[in-house]
C-alpha cells in the first residue's frame, strides 16, 4: 500500500530552507509524509498553482508556506485552495521579519491563514500535524506523548 502525502510545504525562496527545517524535522520525526517544494509567488506564479493543483489532486490535507518580506505566498495559497493553510513569516529583510508577519496575518475576510510566530516552522508543523490527527487517532497518541514528554523535560530543567 502506498502512503499517501499529508501536507504540502511550500517555501518562496531556496535561500529559505534553513528556516523550514525545524518543519521538516518534526514532521519525520512524526513518521508524517510531506512533499517539499521552491515557488516564488512572485517570480513563478504559474508553478505555484501547479503545486497546489497536484497537491489537491494527491489528496493533501493541509498546507504549510513560508516566505520573508510580502510573503505574498501564504495568501496566494489559501485564495486557491479550501483546504487549511499554516503560514510562516520568515525573518530577513529591514524590519526582520515583521513585515513577513503583518502580510501573513493580515488576511482579507474568507481567505484564512493560520499564521505561526516568525520563523516558527516548528509550531507549524505541529499544528500541521495536530489539524490532520483529528481522523487519525494514533497521531493524537503521538501527539499526547510528545506534548508528555516536553512536559517532564521542562520539569527535568529545574
Amino acid at each position: 500500500m502506498v502512503r499517501k502525502i499529508d501536507i504540502q510545504i511550500i517555501i518562496g525562496s531556496k535561500s529559505d530552507e534553513s528556516k523550514i527545517k525545524p518543519a521538516l524535522e518534526t514532521l519525520a520525526e512524526f513518521n508524517v509524509l510531506y512533499d517539499f517544494k521552491v515557488a516564488s509567488a512572485h517570480r513563478s506564479p504559474e508553478f505555484v498553482q501547479e503545486v497546489i493543483d497536484n497537491a489537491i489532486n494527491n489528496g493533501v490535507k493541509v498546507f504549510i508556506t513560508g516566505a520573508g518580506m510580502a510573503n505574498h505566498l501564504s495568501g496566494t495559497v489559501a485564495a486557491r485552495t479550501t483546504l487549511p493553510v499554516i503560514g510562516i513569516p520568515f525573518s530577513g529583510g529591514v524590519s526582520g521579519g515583521i513585515d513577513s508577519l503583518l502580510a501573513t496575518v493580515q488576511m482579507p475576510p474568507g481567505v484564512p491563514v493560520a499564521t505561526v510566530a516568525v520563523d516558527g516552522a516548528k509550531n507549524a508543523a505541529i499544528l500541521a500535524l495536530e489539524i490532520i490527527s483529528i481522523e487519525n487517532k494514533e497521531l493524537q497518541k503521538k501527539l499526547m506523548e510528545y506534548r508528555h514528554k516536553e512536559a517532564e523535560r521542562i520539569k527535568a530543567e529545574r
